[in-house]
């Protein structure tokens, strides 16, 4: 079987909720997968186990040695893959002839993209960040098209924040893990729970959410949210003392943890501004919501329209307190049972077309065809 090895630019204590069902558990059917992540903690190399490696981040300069040094023999493998970090993919391309394996860069999110907009939202002055982006976006461009393929998240990614990448382009999207469903627990009361997982900011807007939920008619519902800033959140409801005593704050600290949160809500919250870097892919908590049956209301938009039908395995909802208000009235006023259907049609949909085992098989091939 031949080798991948995956080089990450994510600390080995990170949630890697994505990576270790594609790329361990579905990519390894098809190719043996080793896994290269960096911490600032230790100062010499480390195996996890016999696929998982750990790396100082002060041998990033001289990655491919250092790994040779300890027994990774860079000759084995077939395909290189370097995530997000343009620089490690040049050392990368710099010794793709010695070895002879296939260079591929993975996009999973445009991370300067996403600070120039968290600046915009503080009202920091982007011009010079912006300027920057163009001929760092231009330069990267050039090191991509050396690579024999390009993975980024979407297709939409690719064409908006590269849209001038030529090489072959293996689209890598997020899934949903079809041996890892979460039971979906019905609870007795009679309020509708929804149930918002991720990071609250001022780029994410989500006094909008809460600005349509106090406006809501109808006091038959629950919010829960799990953040990793708790205070920010409580800070933030505080500014809507009508419904406070609706919504409860959760910090979830594993996936495990949150799925069970998930589990016994009834209506997952994906809704985020119409901004390129929330709708040029579908956002990962959605596949956490529906792995539990969980439907979700969710941003129209060209991802997530693809997938979803609205009302049917899902609702839509412009990114605006009225239709947003509105939205979440009709959800209230279905029956548990209508809700509870609806998503499962959502489960049944994302395991049709968006199923981790199939995306690894899709890559499988087009790595091979290479």
């Amino acid at each position: 079987m031949k080798k991948l090895l995956y080089i990450t630019d994510q600390d080995e204590y990170m949630d890697h909720s994505f990576m270790a069902p594609l790329f361990e558990k579905y990519l390894n059917q098809y190719l043996t997968v080793d896994i290269v992540f960096f911490t600032e903690f230790k100062s010499d190399f480390e195996r996890k186990n016999a696929h998982r490696f750990t790396m100082p981040t002060r041998y990033k300069d001289v990655l491919l040695d250092e790994l040779n040094r300890n027994d990774v023999a860079i000759e084995s493998y077939a395909y290189v893959m370097v995530r997000n970090d343009i620089d490690i993919m040049k050392l990368v391309l710099a010794e793709k002839d010695k070895y002879q394996y296939k260079t591929v860069f993975r996009l999973s999110s445009p991370k300067r993209r996403v600070k120039i907009r968290c600046c915009i939202a503080e009202g920091g002055n982007t011009l010079l960040d912006k300027v920057t982006d163009k001929f760092k976006t231009f330069s990267e461009t050039k090191v991509i098209n050396m690579c024999d393929a390009f993975l980024p998240t979407s297709e939409s990614m690719h064409k908006v924040f590269f849209p001038n990448v030529t090489t072959k382009t293996i689209i890598c999207p997020p899934g949903i893990d079809p041996n890892m469903l979460h039971p979906n627990i019905q609870h007795k009361g009679e309020e509708k729970r929804f149930f918002y997982a991720g990071t609250l900011d001022k780029v994410r807007e989500f006094e909008t959410v809460l600005e349509a939920f106090s406006k809501v008619e109808s006091d038959s519902w629950k919010l829960s949210i799990s953040t990793r800033d708790p205070q920010y959140a409580l800070d933030m409801i505080k500014q809507y003392k009508n419904i406070e005593r609706n919504i409860e704050i959760h910090n979830a600290k594993t996936r495990d943890e949150l799925l069970d949160l998930i589990a016994k809500a009834d209506i997952g919250v994906a809704l985020l501004p119409d901004y390129p870097v929330y709708n040029t892919s579908t956002p990962v908590k959605i596949f956490d919501y529906y792995t539990s049956a969980i439907p979700c209301i969710m941003t129209n938009s060209g991802h997530t329209n693809k997938i979803f039908t609205d009302c049917h395995d899902a609702w839509f909802s412009k990114f605006e307190r009225d239709d947003i208000k509105e939205k979440l009235e009709y959800i209230i006023s279905l029956s548990k049972e209508a809700i509870a259907e609806v998503g499962v049609k959502g489960q049944k949909r994302l395991l049709d077309i968006r199923n981790y085992e199939k995306i690894a098989e899709d890559i499988a091939i087009q790595l091979e065809a290479l």
